[in-house]
């Protein structure tokens, strides 16, 4: 069985007005709700996972952190619940008070923040008073990265990752989980700087910042989530074998799932490794779930 590290439902779905054409059921591209989510997850031998709140109004219908926090509690322990705390909250300045609230929900069962996805540098003073109190109450931080500054969503960073690496060193409480395509193209180094913006189908020339950073920082977790975890395991499934062994202590199995038509190809990639002997059982038993169950205190 797995633990997926990222999920996001809605109790009350809304169709995506960049949705233009219907599916073969008739809908409009939609959110899970917690059933639909539940069936998928059986079908997927996925026993538990953590929910996301989205609270990036650029590209998203922000969501409730109480509403995923009553997902959890009537799942019977099948959800467990993050909350989501946009910085701007509050006073939208660089010292809004934003530990009375992270202590609100924790308080309430959050296990940690996640997904922050809006549009600003990790180095804005807003993301870092953010930082600054996850730092505070010793969180892991579930981050989206962007190779584009205020486009779409997510946190921008450069190139190689500097500001990322910045806040490793600055706030070394803070367990802080990779995810989205601009830091996974880096597990390579980079033919050019536009790959950060997509899936790079070419094998790994030379090692790129993801390893750098993860051999430096033991504060940096992976989510092996969403086609772009997927992707950068399957452009080079050798360096991958390689990179999957040396970082299993700090590796999470993920999906990202949100509508029906998304399919999970991770699972298949870690079962064929582990079958054909390229990783142990052990190695595949942390990524699946126990590296994520010691993370969240689940034990």
């Amino acid at each position: 069985m797995y633990l997926d590290i990222h999920t996001h439902i809605y109790k009350y779905p809304y169709p995506r007005p960049c949705s233009l054409q219907m599916d073969s059921r008739g809908y409009f591209e939609m959110f899970l709700n917690e059933e639909q989510m539940l069936a998928r997850h059986d079908a997927m031998q996925i026993d538990r996972a953590v929910l996301l709140p989205i609270n990036c109004p650029e590209v998203y219908v922000p969501q409730s952190v109480g509403e995923v926090i009553d997902i959890a509690r009537a799942s019977g322990g099948r959800f467990i619940p993050f909350c989501n705390v946009d910085p701007r909250v509050y006073t939208n300045t660089s010292d809004a008070p934003l530990g009375f609230l992270i202590e609100h929900y924790l308080k309430e069962g959050c296990k940690g923040v996640g997904e922050v996805m809006l549009p600003l540098a990790f180095s804005d003073p807003k993301v870092q008073n953010l930082l600054h109190f996850c730092n505070e109450f010793a969180l892991p931080v579930i981050f989206h990265l962007s190779a584009l500054v205020g486009h779409h969503y997510g946190l921008y960073d450069d190139p190689g990752m500097p500001q990322l690496a910045s806040c490793l060193e600055k706030y070394p409480d803070v367990t802080f989980i990779g995810h989205g395509a601009a830091f996974w193209s880096e597990i390579g180094t980079l033919r050019a700087e536009e790959d950060r913006i997509g899936y790079p189908d070419y094998p790994v020339d030379g090692e790129g910042s993801v390893a750098r950073l993860m051999r430096t920082y033991p504060n940096l977790w992976l989510d092996l989530s969403a086609k772009s975890g997927y992707n950068a395991l399957a452009r080079d499934k050798e360096y991958a074998v390689g990179f999957l062994n040396e970082f299993a202590d700090r590796t999470m199995y993920g999906t990202d799932l949100c509508y029906f038509k998304e399919e999970n190809r991770l699972a298949a990639l870690l079962e064929g490794l582990r079958d054909a002997g390229r990783i142990s059982p052990a190695t595949f038993e942390k990524i699946a779930y126990r590296n994520a169950e010691r993370l969240l205190g689940l034990l």
